[in-house]
């Protein structure tokens, strides 16, 4: 995208979507992955009725990098959206996104699935 094509920073509560540098997990986005599914506790009520599937959870990412406001945009099961929550709440900060050098609160979607193993 063309840096005269994106919308001027008004004011620093704004969230963006587009933006010159977008926000970065540390190690990038193969290492947010690998971070998700090491965290991953499945419920056992979830786990024993064979609940799985794909969680989405939506936060922003902050000026200084952490996560906040994370809630449940497509939900599969009380326990595995619980779960997904805590999960993408206790990661570590991010570089932030920013728009011309400022940093920004940029919103994500984070995608946690939960996957029963196969015998």
């Amino acid at each position: 995208m063309f840096p005269y094509l994106l919308p001027k920073i008004k004011d620093a509560k704004e969230i963006y979507l587009a933006l010159t540098e977008k926000p970065e997990y540390p190690g990038g986005m193969h290492e947010l992955i690998t971070y998700i599914q090491n965290r991953i506790q499945y419920p056992s009520n979830a786990y024993k009725t064979g609940k799985q599937g794909r969680v989405i959870v939506q936060a922003i990412i902050d000026t200084d990098g952490s996560i906040i406001q994370p809630s449940i945009i497509y939900g599969v099961d009380s326990l595995l959206d619980k779960e997904a929550l805590r999960i993408i709440q206790s990661m570590p900060k991010w570089k932030p996104g920013s728009q011309h050098k400022i940093p920004v609160k940029v919103k994500f979607t984070f995608p946690v699935r939960f996957t029963l193993p196969t015998d």
